[in-house]
């Protein structure tokens, strides 16, 4: 095993060199505001996800709280939602004024347990919420079923899952509300935006006013700077031409880059000591018949005091790695929804994620096996 030259991250941004000449004449077009590139990426996502009904956004983080304003979300009513997950997944449950129930995960996966789910639903539940940690898509079959049975929509927070499946249907098709991250370290980056997918054409057409203060951009005028009448206020959420004209040039490497972290995650499992690690909702070995975007790979360690011990191991020759996101319940701004969650606490003590990106090559991911199977014969 040879010490690497410098530290192997955990994330590597891609971009297309095929973005530099369209890119230029966007910024210099006279018009980088949301405009016909915005329209044109919409299209090209929408045909490659499968959904007609796509909104551009500037973020991900936009996209959950029009989603959640799209459901109903408002003071007095709560959403059920999962603790681990970026913040992003729950802030705006807040900003729209509902209270959050916290469900429990399973701890061997990371995903939202659908069966406590169920048990938390009141007559105030406007939303669940899902996170596909990872990359891997939850149990959408169970969740879509309950949702349908007591009338609440699911929304599926795929920041993690741009291009997975589940059952052979494409994420972006099943829940009624869909968000993906454009995010920089995400497979495919507009250098920040978000998608907002929807499965109802009146949530759609809704959505698309919310997204840019309430207005009708599209309905007849007198004045280009003056609109018609506001029927209900929105947000400042759209994507603009910028950003769009990134997305159209990285969108069709989609396939080469899930590729290779896809063909990453099956290097480990096939190559870690898998006596020692547990490989959380790794897509070969996953229940749902999913095919994860594996845009994580994590592992689950024995206990909290071999995971600490694995983080600065790792560290110490040259490998980043990272529990990417804490858990949300200890933070004081959620302190209202405190619940007992021993999956959640399960899961954290042991996770952290590896290196598992389309720019890792082959000399570094059999570094960073070597390494973590060091590890595993000094702890056994």
């Amino acid at each position: 095993m040879q010490q690497a030259s410098k530290t192997i991250p955990l994330f590597s941004v891609f971009m297309s060199h095929d973005v530099d000449r369209p890119l230029l004449e966007v910024l210099h077009s006279g018009y980088i505001g949301q405009g016909k590139q915005v329209e044109e990426f919409e299209h090209a996502l929408a045909a490659y996800i499968g959904n007609p009904y796509v909104l551009t956004l500037n973020s991900a983080t936009s996209g959950l709280h029009l989603a959640y304003r799209l459901a109903g979300v408002e003071p007095g009513t709560t959403v059920i939602s999962t603790p681990q997950t970026c913040s992003a997944t729950n802030l705006p449950i807040l900003a729209n004024g509902g209270k959050i129930i916290w469900a429990d995960i399973d701890p061997d996966t990371g995903l939202i347990d659908p069966a406590d789910v169920e048990r938390k639903i009141t007559p105030t539940t406007k939303a669940i919420v899902c996170v596909d940690w990872g990359g891997t898509p939850c149990d959408l079959d169970r969740l879509m079923d309950t949702g349908k049975r007591h009338g609440i929509p699911v929304i599926e927070d795929a920041a993690h899952s741009f291009g997975a499946t589940y059952k052979g249907r494409t994420v972006g098709t099943i829940a009624d509300m869909t968000v993906f991250s454009l995010q920089a370290i995400k497979h495919i980056t507009c250098a920040d935006g978000g998608i907002l997918a929807l499965k109802d054409p009146e949530l759609y057409r809704r959505g698309k006013l919310l997204r840019w203060y309430g207005i009708d951009r599209e309905g007849p005028r007198t004045d280009m700077r003056c609109e018609l009448d506001i029927e209900e206020y929105g947000y400042k959420f759209n994507m603009n031409d910028v950003n769009a004209t990134i997305g159209l040039a990285q969108l069709p490497h989609t396939e080469e880059i899930l590729t290779k972290h896809r063909e990453n995650a099956e290097y480990y499992g096939s190559h870690l000591d898998l006596r020692f690690y547990s490989p959380a909702a790794w897509w070969e070995h996953y229940p749902y018949q999913s095919v994860s975007s594996s845009w994580l790979y994590t592992i689950l360690l024995p206990d909290q005091d071999q995971r600490l011990a694995f983080m600065r191991f790792m560290s110490d020759n040259g490998v980043m790695v990272s529990q990417v996101h804490s858990r949300n319940d200890t933070h004081t701004v959620f302190k209202e929804s405190k619940a007992n969650l021993p999956g959640v606490s399960q899961f954290v003590e042991r996770q952290v994620s590896i290196p598992v990106h389309w720019a890792l090559t082959k000399e570094q991911r059999g570094y960073i096996v070597d390494l973590c199977n060091e590890f595993a014969q000094q702890a056994v």
